[in-house]
């Protein structure tokens, strides 16, 4: 069975930023990106990573888990699920239309591909709830941050890897993360993912808290 189709990010983030009335050098310029960059994510052009996909969703105030919903908040073409309106998303997450289980059946989930190898597989939601809820794929040389560099956003984050072997960058520290392996920091702390090894590493992770 094939994942659930979900809109483009681009065109999400797109919408956001023109609700929330940024130029496109005003974002490049916040993220730390070229625009030239920034335009083709929102043109499809190019997928962001990790690490430009949180620094992205934390400067237009909406949240990562909001890039998989397929409902348009408005009527510009391409539209995002959420816009960064305080008002629209306390709407959304009063909806329980947006509610994704209880049973969230394999195969038919949505699915985000990202840079650098990177796959995000949504497992739930819960509207109103403050949490990113993901199975997680990083394929033979897959990062988190496609530059190399390390990574920082709101909210605690949460693993347990189920297969494969992640390198994990958290700090000054460096940690090997080994099929049935679980970690748990602070998501502030500058961190990246990488896959070193021959076959995909999986695993199932959470972000809660702070995470827009």
């Amino acid at each position: 069975m094939s994942p659930a189709v979900v809109p483009p990010v681009g065109a999400r983030i797109r919408q956001a930023r023109l609700e929330r009335g940024t130029s496109l050098r005003a974002l490049a310029r916040e993220v730390g990106v070229s625009a030239s960059l920034v335009s083709q994510i929102e043109t499809g052009k190019s997928q962001p990573s990790v690490s430009t996909l949180y620094a992205i969703t934390t400067a237009l105030g909406v949240s990562v888990e909001s890039l998989f919903d397929a409902r348009a908040s408005s009527p510009v073409v391409g539209a995002s699920a959420h816009g960064s309106l305080p008002h629209a998303l306390a709407a959304f997450a009063a909806d329980p239309g947006r509610r994704i289980g209880p049973l969230a059946v394999a195969g038919e989930r949505e699915t985000l591909e990202l840079d650098s190898g990177v796959v995000w597989e949504r497992l739930g939601r819960v509207p109103g709830a403050d949490v990113d809820f993901l199975l997680v794929t990083y394929r033979p040389g897959g990062s988190s941050a496609g530059s190399g560099g390390l990574m920082r956003h709101g909210g605690t984050e949460y693993g347990y890897l189920t297969s494969g072997e992640l390198i994990l960058t958290l700090g000054f520290d460096e940690y090997t993360v080994r099929p049935g392996d679980a970690v748990c920091f602070e998501s502030t702390t500058p961190h990246r993912y990488r896959n070193d090894g021959e076959v995909p590493a999986v695993g199932v992770w959470f972000v809660s808290g702070d995470v827009q």
